[in-house]
């Protein structure tokens, strides 16, 4: 195992990055799609579903909390900042076990809303630790292609927990579908033990004092410091308005596709088991070659450009499909529109992600980047629980015209960036 070193392999870092995020997919597509759609089958509102599905997804807007306490302590010999990876992989899969005491999720919805909760707030510190480390280890030539990995991971293991563990809840009850989860979480832990980021990585630490200059850089920045320096470098005005653009696209994606699936079970009584499979199954394979095929286009084409075709591309779609939801009770119709809204999210990612890595700064890497996420992922919270109580009063297709045309007005925006800075400088004479 001692030649698993992601600084010397470019295939290792592609494969490791996609298992870690396999592994923070699988319990995302459980919890967010496989249980939220039984829990709309099984009769409840849409607000109750929603804060149940706003309150799982909280803790990932914590983030910026998690960062710079990361890039605090981000030394140790096994690693910098792997230490945090693998305690938070173990109390992850700890906190899955808890589900195991869920007997009928309707009936229990605290306990098992509790459980996916601590479980949330550990896995969001896992991927604060492994962003972080992403940022640190991959070359910026690679970063397309890397992050494409990391979001077909997240993507298959959406799919694995959406579509396969729907499955087993509906065939074999909640425990078995847990069950599995944890011990997908427990085997995951247990490879990520044998990665090194550098060759002088231990792979189990001492626990006695070291000696003089026995660590790469004993030397942890200081809290202030990190905080100094992060509101300085999110502070900047061309890092605020491109992140702005970003967050609010994520925003009106979360919207309509939480819309979306409470339509088709609420509204046309599709089965909830057979909603989650769609957004698990079908169409994931396609969708993964696309998200690869795209990271090698960001890597050289540029991030910037991709991010421009896929807002206007998936903004017009949305005006489009919404035009058209008098065919949405046409089952092939309406299944096409939710096999194509998949590709949305790990479309945008592919380009946004390289873009706010970007612009992290060294040293502060793992701060910046999850404030970045944490606020991606607080519109995301927030679309999905504002959308539950707005369906009261406004129907899915009313509020995915709304969020189309949003987004090819931001898709206009990034058009006018790149043509204020592709006119050229105006030159100045001195007066005679």
């Amino acid at each position: 195992m001692s030649h698993l070193v992601l600084r010397e392999s470019a295939g290792l870092r592609y494969f490791t990055f996609f298992y870690l995020y396999v592994m923070q997919g699988i319990p995302a597509g459980f919890g967010l799609t496989a249980v939220v759609n039984y829990l709309t089958g099984r009769g409840l509102d849409s607000a109750t579903v929603a804060s149940f599905s706003a309150a799982v997804g909280l803790p990932w807007t914590l983030q910026f909390v998690w960062g710079p306490l990361i890039d605090k302590y981000q030394e140790s010999i096994i690693g910098q900042r792997k230490h945090w990876v693998l305690l938070t992989q173990l109390l992850a899969a700890v906190a899955s076990l808890v589900l195991l005491l869920v007997h009928d999720p309707a009936s229990q919805l605290r306990l098992m809303l509790l459980a996916f909760v601590v479980h949330s707030v550990f896995a969001s510190v896992q991927d604060a630790s492994v962003d972080a480390i992403a940022i640190a280890v991959v070359p910026e030539a690679e970063r397309g292609r890397v992050n494409a990995f990391m979001r077909g991971g997240f993507l298959l293991g959406s799919s694995l927990g959406a579509a396969g563990l729907s499955w087993m809840l509906h065939r074999y009850g909640f425990f078995q579908a847990a069950l599995v989860q944890s011990v997908a979480l427990l085997a995951f832990t247990v490879l990520t033990f044998f990665v090194r980021l550098e060759r002088a990585d231990r792979l189990v630490p001492r626990f006695r004092a070291l000696p003089p200059g026995a660590r790469r850089n004993a030397d942890n920045p200081p809290v202030a410091w990190l905080f100094r320096e992060l509101l300085r470098a999110i502070g900047e005005p061309r890092t605020l308005r491109l992140f702005s653009v970003i967050a609010l696209t994520y925003l009106c994606f979360g919207v309509f596709g939480w819309a979306y699936s409470y339509h088709l079970i609420h509204e046309l009584h599709w089965a909830d088991a057979d909603v989650s499979v769609l957004q698990g199954s079908w169409g994931s394979a396609a969708t993964l070659c696309l998200m690869v095929a795209g990271g090698v286009l960001a890597d050289r084409l540029g991030a910037a450009q991709l991010q421009r075709w896929v807002t206007l591309g998936l903004g017009s779609f949305l005006l489009v499909f919404c035009s058209l939801s008098f065919l949405w009770h046409h089952q092939p119709v309406a299944t096409l529109g939710l096999l194509i809204w998949n590709l949305a999210d790990p479309s945008l990612s592919v380009a946004a992600l390289p873009l706010l890595m970007g612009l992290c700064r060294p040293r502060i890497e793992g701060s910046q980047f999850t404030t970045y996420m944490a606020l991606v992922n607080l519109c995301g919270v927030s679309g999905s629980y504002v959308t539950g109580w707005a369906l009261r009063v406004i129907s899915a297709p009313g509020l995915g015209l709304l969020c189309g045309v949003v987004v090819v007005g931001l898709g206009v925006v990034l058009l006018r960036q790149r043509q204020r800075q592709a006119l050229p400088t105006p030159q100045v004479t001195a007066a005679s």
